[in-house]
């Protein structure tokens, strides 16, 4: 006769993504002529639960390598920038958000600068990037469980193996150290 169990583990309960687009300005020493490259390092985020949501936190450094007075000298100039998004994350079979629940954030792409502009003396740059979250919590599984146990199967050695009848009074004691001396 079958019967249920129910075993209780962590699995993916909430799963989402975002994709998200912001506008960061740097003002310069200079008055930039030119922007001549950009690009996002340093990137670090972490995702904590607030009411029910999943509030993410960010930061990343911009630099900016432009030039100024009239194109014949170059800098870089590097702004750090702190960011933060708030995921409301569908969970499976109303399972509620708790402080129990583990959260995985990944990026799954990069922050890129896809647009920049030179705006009376000021620098304004769009970052485009995408952040997942998942959200590790206890679920429970219910098996069917076979009452009857498996027996075990009884295994028996070759015959083509030799046994190894050694009398122990027949052993040399003086053998280790005959072929050591020899």
């Amino acid at each position: 006769m079958t019967s249920y169990k129910e075993i209780v583990t962590k699995a993916i309960i909430g799963k989402c993504k975002k994709n998200s687009n912001s506008t960061f300005e740097i003002e310069c020493d200079e008055k930039p002529n030119t922007v001549l490259g950009c690009w996002v390092i340093n990137h670090a985020f972490s995702g904590h639960i607030n009411s029910g949501k999943v509030n993410l936190n960010g930061s990343f450094d911009i630099n900016v390598w432009y030039s100024y007075e009239g194109d014949t000298k170059t800098t870089v100039v590097t702004r750090k920038f702190n960011y933060s998004d708030i995921m409301n994350v569908n969970l499976k079979n109303n399972i509620k958000l708790d402080d129990k629940c583990e959260i995985i954030v990944e990026c799954l792409k990069q922050p890129t600068v896809t647009d920049v502009k030179i705006t009376n003396g000021l620098i304004t740059l769009k970052v485009e990037k995408e952040l997942g979250v998942e959200i590790i919590g206890n679920t429970t599984v219910k098996i069917a469980v076979e009452e009857d146990a498996d027996e075990y199967e009884e295994i028996f050695d070759s015959e083509n193996e030799k046994e190894l009848d050694i009398n122990v009074d027949d052993l040399n004691d003086d053998y280790l150290d005959n072929t050591v001396n020899n």
